[in-house]
């Protein structure tokens, strides 16, 4: 096989999996690559969907401003270093990417870069799944054989690893001592007891994993006797004993193989915590959410609608910006209520002077969503069939409202009633957006008739593969 192709086949290979393994774990995500396989090479790029550019100034701050500096910085920091051993590089902090960076003897350098989108938990995980990107394609590139697949297999399912290295690394800086908790068991055994049920019931309570040198720190309300505690992979009893802490303060306490008692004291830092909440979870470190879990998975997602779209258009409304970021933060909590309790809702944001008139409750006098017995009311008006009206200066004008207009060509049948006569008002009517959240919970953000928040789509790059081009030719514009 062609040398140069077989490299090229590397790197497509290797982004494959990382975009197919981010998109299942994140929202669809994009990978790109920039990279300078020898010293002596010029700095090439990979990108392509384009997530790179936007960024070109600071691109060519980085690798041509700083140049010949920034290579020479790279061959002290690996002269020396044993082969196979990877240099971590600075964060190229492009606005709106994650990125991972690394430098090693048997590949110059190489900076893998995707989407950081706005409702992640945690970018840390996404940034191990990169780093192991980055180790792999050292191992492809040089081991000069076309049995590469493995790699792409690996990435597209490296979310639990990911998890699991990230927390890894965190206890080893922290802790100070050799941790016996095995992380990717504890993981898989997570995952098994949010898909038990008990009596036809979700899990639900709080159980955190400490290590045995720190269980002296925990004030225990009562334990299990040794001889009958009850080891974590037995999920169908440690499902039953989490009846015992849910809709409390209390919580399971465990060593990493059993279950030792009950305790309503504060989670130490660093212990692994998973919060499980019915039909979907949390796993923390500490505090601190690394990310959640559902349908027997973990993903980044907080499970909280963010709407920057949203933000956007408000801030560029004539409203002023304390105005603006207060009816933003209450429209965020009505969403986020309607997400939590599973029912759809449509949220009409009238930003006329005079509101326009809806068919539905008008209430006289309006509620002022600044008194919070009124904002409560507002999330028991959102179950109610139709749209509640909301005016800008923060009051709801009424509620179970119907939304007319005329028939536009870009209606979408998949998507039900409510979402399609959002679209046919919002086009009918200037300075209105419609903020349209379904059963299942994904958010619509529409404007002028259009949906302004939904998912671009892109050329899958096993359809089509370009040709890596040189940093240099990037920057003049070339297109992938």
């Amino acid at each position: 096989m062609n040398q140069e192709f077989y490299h090229k086949l590397c790197i497509t290979n290797i982004l494959k999996g990382v975009e197919e393994g981010l998109s299942k774990y994140s929202n669809p995500s994009k990978v790109a690559l920039i990279f300078a396989a020898r010293p002596e090479d010029p700095v090439c790029v990979f990108d392509p969907q384009n997530i790179l550019r936007g960024h070109e100034s600071k691109l060519k701050e980085i690798f041509f401003d700083n140049y010949p500096e920034w290579q020479k910085t790279i061959k002290e920091k690996i002269f020396g270093q044993p082969q196979g051993y990877m240099v971590p590089e600075n964060d190229l902090a492009l606005s709106g990417l994650i990125s991972y960076g690394g430098s090693s003897n048997d590949f110059f350098y190489q900076a893998w870069l995707t989407n950081h989108h706005p409702d992640m938990c945690s970018i840390h995980p996404t940034e191990r799944w990169l780093e192991q990107a980055a180790c792999l394609l050292v191992h492809d590139y040089n081991s000069r054989t076309s049995a590469i697949n493995s790699s792409d297999y690996v990435l597209k399912n490296y979310s639990l690893q990911a998890i699991a290295d990230f927390i890894v690394d965190e206890r080893d800086k922290n802790l100070g001592f050799d941790s016996k908790i095995l992380i990717p068991p504890i993981l898989n055994d997570i995952l098994n007891i949010s898909k038990t049920r008990e009596e036809g019931a979700w899990a639900r309570g709080t159980l955190f994993f400490i290590d045995p040198q720190r269980l002296k720190e925990i004030s225990f309300i009562t334990k299990i006797q040794k001889h009958e505690r009850p080891v974590i992979s037995n999920v169908k009893h440690i499902r039953k004993l989490l009846v015992a802490v849910e809709n409390s303060d209390r919580k399971l306490v465990s060593d990493g193989c059993t279950i030792i008692g009950i305790t309503d004291s504060e989670i130490p830092s660093y212990a692994i915590t998973a919060e499980f909440r019915g039909d979907h979870g949390f796993l923390k470190l500490g505090n601190e959410r690394i990310s959640s879990f559902f349908d027997g998975s973990f993903h980044s997602t907080t499970r909280e609608a963010k709407m920057v779209e949203l933000e956007e258009l408000l801030l560029d409304s004539d409203l002023d910006t304390e105005k603006s970021t207060l009816l933003f933060q209450l429209i965020s909590h009505l969403v986020n209520s309607a997400g939590s309790g599973r029912h759809g809702c449509t949220l009409v944001i009238d930003l006329n002077e005079t509101p326009v008139h809806l068919s539905g409750h008008v209430l006289d006098p309006s509620l002022n969503l600044l008194e919070p017995k009124n904002i409560k009311l507002t999330c028991s008006f959102l179950k109610i069939d139709g749209a509640v009206h909301i005016t800008s200066d923060l009051c709801i004008n009424g509620f179970g409202c119907l939304l007319d207009g005329k028939t536009i060509n870009w209606e979408n049948m998949a998507r039900g009633a409510r979402y399609n006569s959002a679209l046919r008002f919002s086009a009918d009517h200037s300075r209105i957006i419609v903020v349209v959240v379904s059963a299942d919970r994904p958010v619509s953000i529409i404007y002028n008739g259009i949906e302004i928040n939904a998912f671009s789509h892109w050329r899958p790059v096993y359809q089509y593969t370009p040709e890596p081009v040189t940093l240099k030719k990037y920057l003049n514009g070339v297109i992938l």
